[in-house]
């Protein structure tokens, strides 16, 4: 019995040690290819800043973040060149998880200011848009 709660505490310790060390992998990568920025904190700067919608069009059509362009990720390698170096780029998808590996993208390519939407478009309660249905 004795063995059985050792052979138990010890494999809780190892999922425990395994998800935390994916947790600050995951931390650590977010810090490496930009700024997580909260909902309020992306609405206060993002004036200055390039507005991507990761997402595909049809999402976009049917609402986006005020002022936002689409580029959506699955054509962000080809068309990147779209974006400019010297300006920050605020960038977001739906849930956020998109962002970390377009941020990775841009940052390969020579991109330094790169910023993303914590939660994605699912998170944000700010001024949107939506194409009008004919």
């Amino acid at each position: 019995m004795i063995q059985f709660l050792v052979i138990l505490l010890g494999a809780g310790l190892i999922v425990w040690a395994v998800s935390w060390g994916i947790g600050a992998f995951q931390k650590s990568r977010l810090k490496s290819v930009g700024g997580e920025l909260s909902p309020e904190d992306f609405e206060k700067t993002m004036r200055k800043a390039q507005i991507i919608d990761l997402r595909e069009k049809k999402d976009f059509d049917a609402g986006h973040v005020l002022g936002a362009r689409n580029l959506p990720f699955t054509v962000l390698k080809t068309r990147m060149n779209e974006l400019r170096k010297d300006l920050p780029v605020y960038m977001y998808d739906l849930t956020g998880q998109m962002s970390v590996r377009a941020a990775t993208r841009l940052k390969k390519a020579g991109f330094t200011k790169l910023y993303f939407l914590k939660g994605g478009y699912d998170n944000w309660s700010g001024k949107t848009k939506a194409k009008k249905l004919s």
